[in-house]
């Protein structure tokens, strides 16, 4: 689930990244597999005539079905246990009567605890499948997952944890060029204000963790650190307002927005995505990053 910390003075933060020990780390893995798990059994159901609160129902069962407890129902009174944002919805979407239908570009964020640590990961997909996508709508889903992937292979120990914002921006930057070299005349706009974070036991947790370049460097990255890496980004404009329901963020210009996020690992080897399902390894060994997972 996206912080909203617009409020960070950079270079003045005094802000920290706790470590974890192996036990907590483990423990924060079961969490992440009961969010990776769920998240799967959702994006199967997501089909035409189905409404984001069918896929609340079905997220919270499962969740409670693994022994687990939702980590967004009642979080400052957000009354799901997901978040499903729609087309120009960014973040923080209340599921509810709303009917999908093929095309609609939905980002899906999900959290669950375990044993008091939190998992915390998103989604972003097309309803119907790729046959019925916007080819804009594919390019935006793609560079945003790909800049989630660029913070992960960042987080490294002796880093400052801002400087991912500087890889991820990077590697939207770089999707947008090559989209236009493609003769496609795409803008990618990244959120303003809304950012990854820490995360242990509780959601959100210092540290910020931001989408694009700061001046700072923030605290830095240590073996047994944790954080939720989650770039918002949209087919236009970075800005943003809440809905009356004071949850829903929808993009100022209407145009349409993606969110991927998982929960990241610092380990003695490498890197250790708790909330994928093989913990990273394909994605990390496939862009020549250290996979270092711990043992059960």
């Amino acid at each position: 689930m996206a912080w909203h910390r617009a409020d960070v003075v950079f270079g003045l933060s005094k802000e920290r990244l706790p470590v974890k020990t192996t036990d907590q780390l483990l423990k924060m893995r079961r969490a992440g597999l009961v969010v990776g798990r769920c998240l799967q059994e959702v994006a199967a159901a997501a089909g035409e005539g189905v409404t984001t609160g069918d896929l609340d129902a079905l997220a919270e069962k499962f969740i409670r079905a693994q022994g687990a407890t939702p980590s967004f129902l009642g979080y400052h009174g957000f009354p799901g246990t997901l978040c499903v944002s729609v087309n120009d919805e960014v973040v923080h979407g209340i599921p509810g009567a709303r009917v999908l239908r093929n095309g609609d570009l939905v980002s899906i964020d999900c959290g669950a605890i375990v044993d008091g640590w939190h998992g915390d990961s998103a989604i972003t997909l097309i309803v119907g499948g790729d046959v019925h996508a916007r080819p804009e709508d594919l390019a935006l889903s793609r560079a945003t997952r790909d800049s989630m992937w660029s913070g992960i292979g960042g987080f490294r120990p002796g880093r400052g944890v801002y400087e991912l914002g500087a890889d991820i921006q990077s590697s939207i930057e770089a999707s947008e060029q090559a989209v236009r070299a493609d003769g496609h005349d795409l803008t990618f706009g990244i959120v303003d204000g809304y950012t990854g974070h820490g995360i242990g036991q509780e959601m959100h947790m210092e540290p910020t963790v931001y989408n694009e370049r700061v001046k700072a460097k923030g605290p830095q990255i240590r073996v047994g650190a944790t954080v939720a890496i989650e770039p918002m980004v949209t087919l236009g404009t970075y800005e943003t307002h809440e809905l009356e329901d004071e949850w829903t963020v929808v993009t100022d210009d209407g145009s349409r927005a993606a969110h991927w996020e998982h929960t990241v690992a610092a380990t003695e080897g490498g890197l250790w995505v708790l909330t994928a399902l093989d913990g990273g390894q394909a994605e990390l060994e496939a862009r020549g990053l250290p996979f270092a997972p711990l043992a059960d």
